[in-house]
């Protein structure tokens, strides 16, 4: 699939280390603002311990993980939304991704240059939504002038729109993002999506912290805590200096240990990965068999058909049924056959809502 998440944040709080850390791309991480110019893409796989126990069962000649798309995108300064510095660039790019992942210092170390002189998150974070709701609100603002031009026909449709759309505005306006708007979906779908709005799409804060913040935080992230609480988003402490050694570590062995002697059970952009994949409302169904076990991508509440054209086009077309099992009786039985034998392989058809776990075959005809 082609979902993205985009990372952001100002100059130098972490953002392209950390995506050093997630991706075998290589974005220039340097002590200086702008080190990342064009959006880099990396291509994330998604850790997923079902994998291990499919191959364990299945023995297949191959492994197929599935994977997410982050994109690190350049550092924003006040006034991006007027063109200021990469402004116009930045507030594109962003525009494109489906979800943020907003990466906020919250460690000191005055070897490393903050591009406001100290470290601040609570005035980092209102700098980008700044900006950001700036761009929002122009684009609210324009399409309350071309409602109002209409409202004359009295179209009762038209004017509730209108009414959500002055309703959102004003919300802006107290300096909140769209994403803490309150709206029913059936309403926001009708008035509100095709604004594109930056500031509705899903967002993880990542507090970039030193090592021993890892775990509890500290007064810095307290009052990101403090911040976000009306706005419906998640929050994570990592720590890109961390994150960047173990990148660099060939052996499982060796960062298991070295997480271990930090009190860590898992890194933190596994951590990072497997929240993004939830941001962007993902779940993964297996296909298992000798030749090869692979997970697959599709979003929360796709048919069967649908999420058979993830494999190929022609097995949407020709779709006649599909064979599914779920994970845990797939393990619990230990085969395809076991499962079919124990009446754990049904067989579904069109309407078939896809599960997060399900393993599957597909019957098609072209």
């Amino acid at each position: 699939m082609a979902l993205q998440a985009g990372i952001v944040g100002l100059p130098n709080v972490g953002k392209s280390t950390l995506f050093n850390a997630l991706s075998n791309a290589k974005a220039q991480a340097a002590n200086f603002p702008f080190c990342t110019i064009e959006p880099n893409v990396g291509v994330i796989t998604v850790p997923d311990d079902r994998l291990i126990e499919l191959e364990k069962l299945v023995k297949p000649n191959r492994v197929v993980p599935t994977t997410v798309e982050i994109v690190d995108i350049a550092g924003l300064v006040k006034g991006a939304s007027k063109g200021e510095g990469l402004g116009n660039q930045f507030l594109g790019n962003i525009r494109a991704t489906d979800a943020i992942i907003h990466v906020l210092r919250c460690f000191d170390d005055d070897n490393v240059i903050h591009v406001d002189g100290n470290v601040n998150p609570i005035r980092d974070k209102e700098v980008i939504d700044t900006e950001l709701q700036l761009k929002d609100l122009d684009s609210v603002d324009k399409k309350i002038s071309r409602t109002e031009k209409l409202l004359k026909t009295g179209d009762r449709e038209l004017q509730r729109g209108h009414e959500i759309l002055v309703a959102l505005k004003s919300h802006m306006e107290q300096g909140k993002n769209a994403r803490s708007f309150e709206v029913s979906t059936e309403d926001r779908v009708k008035f509100l999506d095709d604004l594109f709005l930056l500031t509705m799409k899903p967002v993880i804060y990542v507090c970039n912290v030193d090592e021993k913040s890892v775990v509890t935080g500290n007064a810095h992230t307290n009052k990101v805590v403090e911040a976000i609480s009306g706005e419906n988003a998640e929050i994570l402490y990592v720590s890109a200096a961390i994150e960047s050694e173990i990148a660099v570590m060939e052996s499982y062995d060796d960062r298991k240990m070295f997480l271990e002697d930090l009190g860590l059970h898992e890194s933190g952009v596994t951590r990072l990965i497997r929240a993004t994949y939830h941001l962007l409302n993902l779940i993964t169904y297996f296909t298992a068999g000798v030749q090869e076990v692979r997970a697959w991508t599709i979003t929360r509440g796709t048919l069967a058909p649908q999420a058979a054209a993830v494999i190929h086009t022609d097995f949407e077309k020709g779709f006649i049924r599909a064979e599914v099992m779920g994970y845990e009786d797939f393990v619990r039985y230990g085969s395809e056959a076991a499962c079919r034998d124990a009446g754990k392989l049904a067989v579904q058809g069109k309407e078939y809502l896809v599960l997060d776990g399900d393993i599957m075959h597909f019957r098609f005809n072209v």
